[in-house]
């Protein structure tokens, strides 16, 4: 006779309790991007949106931005580190292949051990983290789950690149996720058009770099007229379906927070979903640039912690980037 396997016990659903955003200390207006790359604040807040954004100090880490991040929403969540039982990092410019971020980053904060691993899906990268930690803690491998979205682009994008010198910044935001007795993380829809894998990308790899002689070190690339058309034609459709998927309707939104991109996008998207007046949207790229896995989690941050939503309500996530990659999802509000 074969002896059975137990099985783990898992919670009915998973919800966010708190959520904390870490923006660097020096602003960069636009002005000062255009002392390196041909532009003017009129051209690139016109294609943009953006007036000014944050860029992390030479010596910060991405380790250093997503660990204040971190303690941040664990103090909002009312949680202590060593209740965490799995940490995620979302990022895309950790500069190690190996050790994750998100081992050190669960040290640092004292964790007892935790889980730790780092994804990549770029500026999809947050949404990708939620989805994981409610499949973790409602499958029983996690109580709690620290989810973080880091950027440190600064160190892999080209200031004098007129294609992708003004759009990105730094910034990290972070989310601890845990048990709930109802509904409070939506299906995520998701997934990736690998057909458009050049879309977003880098020079060249690491490999290549070292080969070459160390000449021309890699950067971020970008097709920006390619991206805009394809999150356009497609996001709003992906944002969508995850509102028939979590069983709600735009009119029962309180907030609509979209990976800060652009703002020409998000207000494509507003108008295809067309989402109600009375339904704030996150604008945070004006103040905060593309910050990549980090804009959804430090957009949402401000909003709650500027009384622009309420707490406990319903907002519509949807991030995608590199990849391509999305994910889109219904919440509630911690």
């Amino acid at each position: 006779m074969t002896t059975p396997l137990r099985s783990a016990k898992g919670h009915p659903y998973a919800r966010i309790m708190g959520v904390a955003g870490y923006r660097p200390d020096r602003v960069v207006t636009n002005a000062e991007v255009c002392e390196r790359i041909d532009s003017t604040d009129e051209w690139i807040q016109e294609r943009s949106g953006i007036v000014e954004r944050r860029y992390a100090a030479p010596d910060q880490t991405v380790c250093d931005l997503a660990f204040l991040a971190a303690e941040r929403a664990l103090q909002a969540a009312g949680v202590s580190a060593t209740e965490i039982g799995t940490v995620i990092v979302a990022t895309v410019t950790h500069p190690y292949p190996t050790p994750s971020a998100a081992a050190e980053i669960a040290y640092r904060l004292g964790t007892n051990n935790a889980a730790a691993f780092d994804i990549s899906a770029a500026c999809a990268g947050f949404c990708y983290g939620l989805a994981l930690a409610q499949d973790l803690i409602r499958g029983g491998s996690a109580e709690h789950v620290l989810v973080i979205g880091v950027e440190k682009l600064t160190d892999w994008i080209d200031l004098d690149d007129r294609s992708t010198g003004f759009i990105f910044a730094d910034g990290a935001g972070a989310a601890v996720v845990g048990p709930s007795e109802e509904p409070a993380i939506g299906p995520v829809v998701w997934g990736s058009d690998g057909e458009q894998y050049d879309a977003i990308t880098m020079t060249q790899s690491l490999i290549d770099y070292r080969d070459n002689g160390g000449e021309r070190f890699p950067t971020l690339s970008m097709q920006g007229q390619q991206v805009f058309r394809w999150a356009v034609a497609h996001m709003a459709k992906t944002a969508a379906e995850s509102l028939e998927a979590a069983g709600v309707s735009a009119d029962d939104l309180d907030a609509f927070i979209p990976h800060q991109a652009n703002m020409r996008i998000t207000d494509a998207m507003v108008r295809a979903l067309k989402l109600p007046d009375h339904v704030p949207v996150a604008r945070d790229i004006a103040t905060t640039g593309n910050t990549s896995a980090a804009s959804i989690p430090i957009a949402m941050d401000h909003m709650l912690s500027t009384g622009e939503v309420p707490h406990g309500g319903l907002a519509l996530l949807i991030g995608f980037g590199a990849g391509l990659a999305y994910a889109s999802q219904v919440v509630r509000l911690p």
